[in-house]
């Protein structure tokens, strides 16, 4: 759990009562004993097994600093990268049960070699990384076994502060473990916890381990994902964040699809609107995403956005800030359509936007096949998979991959995506051949 690092049982229960006025009299006491008390467990019993306790090993490299009395012997090196291993606890929420697909934290499993998935029943499995996106902090992961239990996912939008959330994960390493509380804002952000944020914010209790976790409402929907608190101490403090539901699914949406997070962007640079700029320009509102700048051939200028315009709501939704704007946009995938309200000189517009993507992103080879270990592939704009990077003596450079080569298919069977790639390499064995395209020339490379 970052270390941005309720309401209480009792409360909660008195807010229960309120539903039930004939608990509240004389013979309460009497009541209590010949009617079945109010109670989250019936729910409980239904989603607790959809949630997973995770732990990871790996290696990581830090930096050794060279004391100034041996710079005599090592020059004017500050530090030698070193590798140590690691190991570090976290939560996931099983989405699909027949594929196996759980969600959790990207910060839960970067750099693991090993992950190990928990299941409620005992059972412990090996999973395997699908993919990840650092800028959200949201990575999928996926297991192979029977009898899983999926959680139901509820349409964030809808949340309203004031709303019941329960917190399901694993803090500390104790073993499943549930909190309650209350929805305590919504749209939280520039918190520079990551680089795209649109949290919800909640005062369950949440704690180091819950991470990945699941924040649900009082049907046992998914609302959320938790993330990260603001704890000066590492501990609870009331204040906890999650990452909303319907922006992790767009984003795991595109990981199945593509094989990694196809990022739709605006084309535009701003700020925040505040009171100040609010007054100097004379607007009649003190929140929303003032645009100073529109990039030229980009899906804002295209679609008629201006600098000087004001976004205030995406797809009918307010938004209160401009990282609030880039969260949301930055969870929507290239392609999509969007309706943005804006205001311009006094007056209310909506515009239809249609994304382009953002700069290619890059996936860990290894996370597909070990043979392919040191090389970072992207899906190629006209098709296949393109070598973006190759580490020098690593297993891809040996297989002999190079920058720059396009792999266009796999046991003479075509591939235009990251997605389709993963799929024919999963579902081969033994020697696989990959036809690749290096400049003018074609070659097929083996690998096992």
């Amino acid at each position: 759990m970052k270390k941005y690092s309720k309401l209480t049982p009792v409360a909660l229960l008195l807010g229960t009562l309120a539903v039930f006025p004939s608990y509240v009299n004389a013979s309460l006491p009497q009541q209590i004993y010949s009617e079945e008390m109010p109670s989250l467990a019936p729910m409980l019993e239904q989603v607790t097994p959809a949630v997973v306790s995770i732990s990871v090993a790996g290696t990581q490299k830090v930096n050794q600093q060279v004391p100034d009395a041996f710079k005599f012997f090592f020059g004017e090196r500050r530090g030698q990268a070193q590798e140590r291993p690691f190991r570090g606890l976290g939560s996931g929420v099983i989405i699909d049960a027949d594929k196996g697909y759980i969600v959790t934290n990207n910060h839960v499993i970067d750099q693991a070699d090993e992950i190990l998935v928990t299941l409620k029943d005992g059972r412990q499995l090996e999973a395997k990384k699908i993919g990840a996106d650092s800028q959200s902090d949201i990575a999928l992961l996926q297991i192979k076994a029977d009898n899983l239990t999926e959680i139901r996912i509820s349409d964030s939008d809808t949340l309203r502060v004031g709303d019941y959330t329960v917190a399901i994960g694993s803090p500390f390493g104790l073993g499943q473990t549930v909190t309650s509380g209350i929805v305590s804002a919504l749209g939280r952000s520039g918190l520079n916890i990551e680089q795209l944020e649109d949290f919800i914010q909640t005062d369950a209790a949440i704690n180091s381990g819950n991470s990945g976790g699941a924040l649900v409402n009082l049907r046992g929907e998914l609302i959320g994902i938790n993330t990260a608190i603001l704890g000066p101490n590492g501990g609870n403090v009331g204040i906890g964040f999650a990452i909303p539901a319907n922006m992790m699914k767009n984003l795991t949406n595109q990981i199945i699809e593509h094989g990694e997070v196809r990022r739709g962007v605006l084309g535009i640079t701003g700020h925040s609107l505040n009171a100040e700029i609010s007054k100097a320009m004379d607007l009649e509102t003190n929140q929303g995403g003032f645009v100073s700048q529109v990039t030229k051939d980009s899906a804002a200028e295209k679609a008629g956005i201006k600098a000087g315009d004001i976004i205030v709501a995406v797809d009918g939704k307010k938004i209160k800030s401009f990282n609030e704007l880039r969260g949301k946009i930055g969870s929507i995938g290239a392609g999509k359509t969007v309706k943005l309200t804006l205001l311009r000189d006094g007056d209310e517009e909506t515009v239809k936007v249609t994304l382009q993507s953002a700069p290619d992103a890059n996936i860990e080879a290894a996370n597909i096949h070990p043979a392919l270990e040191g090389a970072k592939l992207s899906s190629a704009s006209n098709g296949g998979v393109k070598v973006m990077d190759i580490a020098s003596g690593s297993p891809a450079e040996q297989s002999g991959l190079k920058e720059g080569d396009i792999i266009a298919g796999v046991n003479r069977k075509r591939v235009t995506n990251l997605a389709e790639f993963r799929t024919l390499i999963e579902d081969s064995s033994g020697v696989q051949a990959l036809n690749v395209i290096r400049g003018n020339t074609e070659l097929y490379l083996m690998i096992r």
